[in-house]
C-alpha cells in the first residue's frame, strides 16, 4: 500500500464524484482526499489494477482527479461505486494503522524502565561534580589571568575606595567567620550534633577540617608569598599570603557542613546551598577589603579548597560502598 500519509487522513468519509464520462469506457472522477496524498494515489492504483475490467488508471494528486479506462460493458456509475469502496477501505486502514501506532507508542512509554533512586542520585552527583570542576577551572583561570597581567595591586586599590567606618566593622565581622578559632568552634558544634544523632559524617567533618588547615599551612610555607602592604591594616595577620587560608578552609568547612545539611534537609537544598555560597564569597571578599590578601591568593584558595572538599565528599560517599563490597 505504500507509506500512508497521516496528515492527509480525512476527517469525513471520502467521496467520489463523476466529472466526465462522455466517452464510453473512459471516465474522470473527483476523489475527495486525493489532493496531495501520494499514499492514496498508490493505493488506488494498486486496487484498481487488480479489479476486473479496468484497463488503465491515472491519479493526479495536484488536481485530486482520477482517470479510469475500463471495459465498455461497465458503466461510469459502477466504476464510481468501486472507487468509493476503495477509498473508504483506505480510510479505514489508515485509521486502524494510526490506532495501532498509538497503542505501540503507549506500550513503549509504559515499558520504559524508570530510573532507580540510586541512578537518580548518581546522575545528580555527576552533575554536581561537573559544576564543581567548572568552578575550579574558573578560579584557576582567573588567578592565572590576574597574575599574568599584574592586576592584583590595581584591584586592591580599587577596593580601598569602598572603605567606610561602617563597612570596616561589617567586614571585620564577616572575616571573623573564617578565622581558625571560629571555624574549629563551629565544627565542634556540628560534630556534637552529629554524634548525638549518631551520624557517620561527624568523623569525616573533623578530618576534613584538620586536613584543610594543615594543607593550607604547608602551602603557605612552601610558597612564602608576602602579604600586600598597600595601606595600614586594621587587623592583625600572619606573614604568608598564598593561598588564602580563610578562602580555602572556609570553602572546605562550610561546604562540608552545607553538604551534611542538604542530606538532612533536602527540601531546603537551594536555600542552604545559596547561603553557603554567599557566606564563602563574602569571607573571601572581606580579605581583599581588609587588604590582607592579593586577589590571586583568594582565587587560588577557593580552587584548592573546592578540590579538597570534593575529595572529602567523594571519600565519604565511596567508602561505605567499598566496605560493603569487601564484606560480600
Amino acid at each position: 500500500m505504500g507509506t500512508l500519509n497521516f496528515d492527509k487522513l480525512p476527517k469525513e468519509n471520502l467521496s467520489v464524484k463523476t466529472i466526465h464520462s462522455a466517452v464510453k469506457g473512459r471516465a474522470r472522477y473527483k476523489v475527495n482526499g486525493l489532493y496531495g496524498s501520494e499514499a492514496l494515489k498508490r493505493y488506488l492504483g494498486l486496487r484498481l489494477s487488480k479489479a476486473e475490467g479496468i484497463a488503465q488508471v491515472s491519479a493526479n494528486t495536484w488536481t485530486g482527479n482520477v482517470l479510469v479506462i475500463f471495459h465498455p460493458n461497465f458503466s461510469p456509475s459502477a466504476i464510481a461505486l468501486l472507487l468509493q469502496d476503495i477509498v473508504l477501505d483506505y480510510a479505514k486502514e489508515v485509521r486502524t494503522l494510526a490506532l495501532e501506532t498509538a497503542h505501540i507508542s503507549t506500550a513503549i512509554e509504559k515499558a520504559k524502565i524508570p530510573k532507580t533512586p540510586a541512578q537518580k542520585q548518581s546522575n545528580q552527583v555527576n552533575n554536581q561534580l561537573i559544576l564543581a570542576s567548572g568552578a575550579i577551572c574558573t578560579f584557576v583561570l582567573g588567578a592565572g589571568l590576574l597574575h599574568k597581567y599584574s592586576l592584583d595591586r590595581s584591584i586592591l586599590l580599587a577596593i580601598q575606595n569602598l572603605h567606610t567606618p561602617l563597612l570596616d566593622r561589617i567586614m571585620l565581622g564577616i572575616t571573623s567567620l573564617g578565622d581558625p578559632l571560629a571555624l574549629v568552634l563551629i565544627c565542634l558544634g556540628v560534630e556534637f550534633y552529629l554524634l548525638y544523632y549518631r551520624r557517620p559524617q561527624a568523623t569525616r567533618l573533623g578530618l576534613a577540617t584538620a586536613s584543610a588547615i594543615a594543607l593550607n599551612y604547608a602551602l603557605k610555607v612552601l610558597f612564602g608569598r608576602a602579604r600586600p602592604a598597600l595601606w595600614e591594616r586594621i587587623i592583625h595577620v600572619g606573614h604568608h599570603s598564598f593561598p588564602s587560608g580563610h578562602a580555602m578552609v572556609s570553602i572546605v568547612i562550610y561546604g562540608f557542613i552545607s553538604y551534611i545539611l542538604v542530606k538532612q534537609f533536602p527540601q531546603w537544598r537551594k536555600q542552604i546551598s545559596a547561603l553557603s555560597v554567599v557566606l564563602i564569597l563574602a569571607i573571601g571578599f572581606s580579605r581583599l577589603y581588609l587588604g590582607v590578601h592579593w586577589p590571586t591568593d583568594v582565587l587560588a584558595g577557593y580552587a584548592i579548597g573546592l578540590a579538597w572538599l570534593i575529595a572529602c565528599i567523594l571519600t565519604l560517599e565511596v567508602q561505605p560502598k567499598y566496605s560493603l563490597l569487601v564484606a560480600h
